[in-house]
């Protein structure tokens, strides 16, 4: 699975997610002023957003483009339709 094949780069990606969301909560408490959060927090939006691309792109290339379950045409018909509805179950609600 594209995840565990890829989990320290992802762990990376959310701990600096992590870190950002702290930063917002520092200049909270520091009374920081509204412009100063709100780039934090846009930041955070490019970075989530980023982080969503690249795990939608590693899903449609795992589980849609080539689900390699080895086994007959239909099973792998079959594969590739779970992976396209998954991936647009969380689209939509990305969306919304």
């Amino acid at each position: 699975m594209h995840t565990i094949r890829n989990q320290a780069k992802l762990l990376a990606r959310v701990r600096r997610l992590k870190g950002q969301m702290e930063a917002i909560e520092r200049a909270l408490e520091g009374e920081r002023p509204c412009g100063e959060v709100l780039n934090l927090v846009a930041s955070v939006r490019g970075a989530v957003q980023g982080l969503t691309v690249e795990l939608i792109e590693d899903h449609i290339r795992e589980h849609v483009a080539a689900p390699g379950t080895g086994g007959d045409l239909v099973q792998e018909q079959r594969a590739r339709m779970q992976g396209a509805d998954e991936l647009i179950e969380v689209v939509r609600r990305y969306l919304k």
